[in-house]
């Protein structure tokens, strides 16, 4: 539900009452649940019915629930939907559509990195801030030198991508997509 008037006036949260609590999902405001104890992946996927984002492991070790919050890269299993109270929320979702692919997604499709499919959103929005992160100067543990800005390399792309799980296997795919993206940026 979006943000409405209710929004303005104080409302009850567990038996107190404070603030209305939003957060701004691909550009769009939300009134967060009441509810202290919802994730942020069930609350977009089942308060927002944006479904993208995928629940795999629930332990934050497989990466398909991967969202951008304030452009870093979170497992949205992992941490509550109060926690971010006006903070501003990346999904799948937001990054591309099947009408208007990002060309990260464009690449995947090329380079058959999606597989099955289930691992896909969380890989690309992955990807996403990873390409972010080594333009920023990031360094990772693959990095040689970390005084030095971080050099796009496949080691280098392997160990930031390391988070997130492929059952299928298309490690390799998904690499050659992320290169492809990152040297025509480049250029």
């Amino acid at each position: 539900m979006a943000t409405g008037e209710r929004c303005g006036a104080l409302v009850h949260w567990g038996g107190r009452r404070g603030p209305c609590m939003t957060i701004e999902i691909n550009g769009e405001s939300h009134e967060l649940p009441r509810d202290p104890r919802v994730t942020l992946l069930d609350f977009v996927r089942e308060h927002l019915k944006m479904t993208g984002a995928k629940k795999g492991c629930d332990h934050g070790q497989c990466g398909a629930c991967t969202m951008l919050v304030n452009g870093q890269r979170i497992n949205s299993c992992l941490t509550l939907a109060v926690m971010h109270d006006g903070d501003s929320v990346t999904t799948i979702e937001g990054i591309g559509s099947p009408a208007a692919m990002a060309p990260l997604q464009e690449a995947f499709v090329k380079h058959d990195g999606y597989q099955c499919g289930y691992c896909t959103p969380g890989q690309i929005c992955s990807a996403t801030a990873m390409l972010q992160e080594i333009a920023a100067g990031w360094p990772s543990d693959a990095t040689a030198d970390p005084t030095d800005t971080p050099k796009l390399t496949r080691e280098e792309v392997q160990e930031r991508m390391s988070g997130n799980l492929c059952r299928c296997g298309a490690y390799a795919n998904i690499v050659d997509a992320i290169m492809e993206v990152a040297e025509g940026e480049a250029a």
